[in-house]
């Protein structure tokens, strides 16, 4: 009756309480993409209300707590998805399908834009999940809008971007990118640290991250687009 009331306490079936004891962790290891050794952190984590949250790092990537999605734990099955990092649209998403042995190894594929490889990770520990930032306000003198221009493919892109704070809310912004179409980017993610604007499209792929310089009253920074990085300079129109 004991071990009945335990199981029960754990949830129903008890298997799901197995299987998230054997996923929760912080898993290191590589993805043996052809040609490259991608070395990366893979944390999991199920929360007391049963939802799981994850994050990943990965080095090579410049990826530091890159919020997981899609987490599906089924005894020692394990699912999951990244956006971030991998590719320059959504249907380039990053996901993972593995199988966990004995409690300390994962191994599985990884699959991104038609490409497969595979994959094996070690729980080197508890886990560590790295909580998605929030969005702050941004100084008075950035709201607004800026604009500027990058080339990407041997084509010109126009950038604009217009900043608003609101009264005990974070800052909201309009990120329009124009090329061969015009894309109005959702931006899940706006923050300013120590002169430092970073603006992020997590659905997308894109950011843009920079450093407002008053004198010359400019944005220098870099446009990110998937793993591309290329110079971007903002600056108030006209």
């Amino acid at each position: 009756m004991r071990r009945l009331i335990l199981a029960a306490s754990c949830g129903i079936p008890a298997l799901l309480c197995n299987g998230a004891e054997v996923a929760s962790g912080r898993w290191q290891g590589a993805i043996e993409i052809p040609g490259n050794t991608l070395e990366v952190i893979i944390d999991l984590d199920q929360e007391k209300s049963g939802a799981w949250s994850g994050s990943m790092i990965a080095a090579g990537l410049n990826l530091k707590g890159a919020p997981l999605a899609q987490i599906a734990i089924e005894d020692s099955s394990v699912q999951f998805a990244l956006q971030r990092g991998f590719g320059r649209t959504p249907d380039d998403s990053a996901r993972f399908s593995a199988h966990v042995d004995a409690g300390d190894a994962m191994t599985g594929e990884f699959q991104q834009a038609g490409h497969t490889a595979t994959f094996a990770l070690r729980k080197t520990g508890p886990a560590q999940v790295e909580l998605p930032p929030r969005s702050t306000a941004v100084a008075k003198d950035i709201e607004g809008q800026w604009i500027g221009d990058y080339e990407f493919g041997g084509y010109s892109r126009h950038v604009t971007i217009t900043l608003a704070n609101h009264a005990d809310a974070p800052a909201t912004a309009e990120f329009v990118v124009v090329g061969k179409r015009t894309t109005n980017l959702p931006v899940d993610l706006i923050t300013q640290s120590e002169g430092i604007l970073r603006i992020e499209s997590t659905e997308i792929g894109i950011n843009f991250e920079g450093r407002f310089r008053k004198e010359s009253a400019d944005i220098k920074g870099i446009f990110e687009q998937g793993p591309d990085e290329l110079p971007l300079t903002l600056r108030r129109p006209g």
